[in-house]
């Protein structure tokens, strides 16, 4: 199951643009009151939701990667590691809660309403959870070499 972990850079930066398109797109169909962008952010949500879901199977297929390779010698790294995949984590349950109060929303027929301007500082701490997650995955990569052939794959 390399084959996983080896596309795990590939795939994580689908959620990441797809959530933070998301955000844009949410909070300038509320701001300018245009449902045609409200409509496309759900379903981009819906798509960053599923790359999402991909991006942390396949992270966590490159964490037991990396498992192998530091057989649990390097305590500060592992820790690294699970803190960059509890973020992810996280991240991906925070998004997940938003596509469930938003269709909720949406079968109750409170979109209309002000209930909408909700999401947009819900969107916003999403992006936050994203710059966080992203801060800990890059330190990985580019100042310890976890995931690149200098790490030893």
């Amino acid at each position: 199951m390399e084959f996983l972990a080896e596309l795990h850079p590939r795939i994580v930066h689908f959620p990441v643009a797809l959530f933070i398109l998301y955000f844009f797109l949410e909070a300038s169909g509320i701001l300018l009151k245009k449902n045609y962008l409200s409509k496309t952010a759900y379903i981009i949500l819906i798509a960053g939701i599923v790359t999402a879901v991909t991006a942390v199977l396949t992270g966590n297929q490159a964490h037991e990667s990396a498992k192998m390779i530091l057989k649990e010698k390097n305590n500060f790294l592992n820790g690294m590691i699970e803190q960059h995949e509890q973020n992810a984590t996280i991240t991906l349950w925070y998004f997940f809660a938003i596509l469930i109060l938003r269709t909720y929303f949406i079968t109750k027929k409170k979109f209309e309403s002000d209930w909408k301007y909700i999401f947009i500082p819900l969107g916003l701490v999403g992006c936050y959870l994203i710059y966080i997650t992203g801060i800990h995955g890059g330190e990985l990569v580019f100042k310890y070499g976890i995931g690149t052939q200098l790490f030893g794959k």
